[in-house]
C-alpha cells in the first residue's frame, strides 16, 4: 500500500511538473497579416524605390525571457511583389529577375536569436539565419527590435542583401548602374495573443 501510494504521488508529481514545464514553453505567436508588412527597398537610377510583398506567412516562437530558444521562419510569395505598376510587376517575375515560375517562394529561417549587447532587456536582438531567394541560400545577420503593443508584440527589422548574390537581375540587368546591388528587406510583423 505504501509503495502504491508513493508511486501514485510520484506519478501525479511528474504529471504536474510536465504540465508546468509545458506551459512555460513559448507557443507560436499569431501573426496579424493585416497589420504586418514585408518590403524591398533599393535604388533604381539612383532613386530610392520601395516595393511590397503582399503575401507572406511567418511562424514565430518567441519569449523575451528566453531569446536563445526563439525561432522564426518566413515564406514570401514572390508573385505578390508590387512595385505599384502592373508592367513592372510583370517584368520582375521573369527569369532574369525573380524567375517566379521556377522559384515561387523566398524564405528565411533563423539559426540564432540573441539579446543585443548593451540594449535594454527585451527590446533589441541580433538575428542570424539562412535566406533563400531564387534557389540561392546565403547567411544573413540583422538587428531586430521588439516592442509590446497591447497584448501582442511588434517585430521590426531590416535585412541588408546584395541582389546579385541571389542572381536577381541577370543578363543586361547585372549592371548596377540601373538597379543598385544593395537591397534592404524591411519587415514589420505584428502579433496578437
Amino acid at each position: 500500500m505504501i509503495l502504491r501510494s508513493t508511486l501514485t504521488s510520484a506519478l501525479i508529481g511528474g504529471i504536474a511538473a510536465f504540465s508546468l514545464a509545458s506551459s512555460a514553453i513559448a507557443a507560436p505567436l499569431k501573426v496579424d497579416a493585416g497589420k504586418s508588412t514585408v518590403s524591398a527597398v533599393f535604388k533604381q537610377l539612383n532613386v530610392p524605390v520601395e516595393a511590397k510583398f503582399k503575401k507572406f506567412t511567418a511562424q514565430i516562437d518567441f519569449d523575451s525571457a528566453k531569446p536563445d530558444a526563439a525561432k522564426a521562419s518566413v515564406d514570401i510569395d514572390i508573385a505578390s511583389f508590387d512595385l505599384g505598376d502592373a508592367e513592372y510587376n510583370k517584368e520582375v517575375l521573369k527569369k532574369e529577375w525573380f524567375n517566379a515560375a521556377q522559384f515561387p517562394k523566398a524564405s528565411f529561417v533563423s539559426s540564432s536569436i540573441k539579446a543585443a549587447a548593451g540594449a535594454p532587456a527585451g527590446t533589441k536582438y541580433d538575428v542570424t539565419g539562412k535566406l533563400t531567394i531564387k534557389g540561392k541560400t546565403a547567411d544573413v545577420r540583422f538587428p531586430l527590435t521588439v516592442k509590446k503593443e497591447g497584448n501582442g508584440q511588434v517585430f521590426d527589422g531590416a535585412v541588408p542583401i546584395k541582389r546579385l548574390t541571389f542572381n536577381i537581375g541577370e543578363g543586361e540587368w547585372k549592371d548596377t548602374g540601373m538597379v543598385a546591388d544593395e537591397v534592404t528587406i524591411k519587415f514589420h510583423v505584428v502579433t496578437a495573443p
